[in-house]
């Protein structure tokens, strides 16, 4: 299990659901305004079309049979704009969204599948994991301390050769 692909996996996961989220919330409120505009459209413009509607009707019906008409067509306006505002969101950018949030779960999961047997590997070889990690420092070490011998061990015989 590489530790870089999963927090990158990770992250990926956690961006495309914010995205996701964000595109849901926007989606939510654009219905949400267009269902309060649409109401206050229909109030305004209901009322004065019922207020005519009635007009015309009482000279015909009684009035009774008048406002059981307008209030039933009411309904049936109200009913359509609920219908169109409650439509499902529609667009490439949720597509995208969805397709690399599956994506990085199915990356996530083939890391999680690795995982046993680089345990198992871990566990039964533990200097193979170690060894490569300690190779470049232990041989830094080794040759400053062959640096330090050498320097060291110059001047004591440059004096001993000057003694001879």
């Amino acid at each position: 299990m590489n530790t870089e692909n999963v927090v990158k996996n990770l992250r990926v996961l956690w961006r495309t659901d914010r995205i996701i989220a964000d595109i849901r919330m926007r989606h939510m409120l654009v219905g949400l305004g267009l269902r309060a505009f649409a109401a206050l459209i229909a109030a305004f413009g209901l009322l004065m079309l019922e207020l005519s509607a009635y007009f015309a009707l009482v000279q015909i019906w009684s009035a009774i049979s008048a406002a059981a008409v307008l209030g039933a067509v009411n309904f049936a306006i109200a009913a359509i704009l609920f219908v169109v505002a409650a439509r499902p969101p529609s667009g490439r950018e949720l597509e995208l969204a969805n397709e690399i949030h599956g994506s990085s779960i199915d990356a996530l999961q083939l890391e999680a599948r690795a995982l046993p047997s680089q345990l198992s590997g871990a566990i039964h070889h533990p200097l193979n994991g170690v060894l490569p990690l300690l190779i470049v420092p232990l041989i830094t070490i080794i040759i400053k301390s062959l640096k330090k011998s050498r320097t060291t061990d110059a001047p004591e015989a440059t004096v001993r050769a000057e003694q001879n």
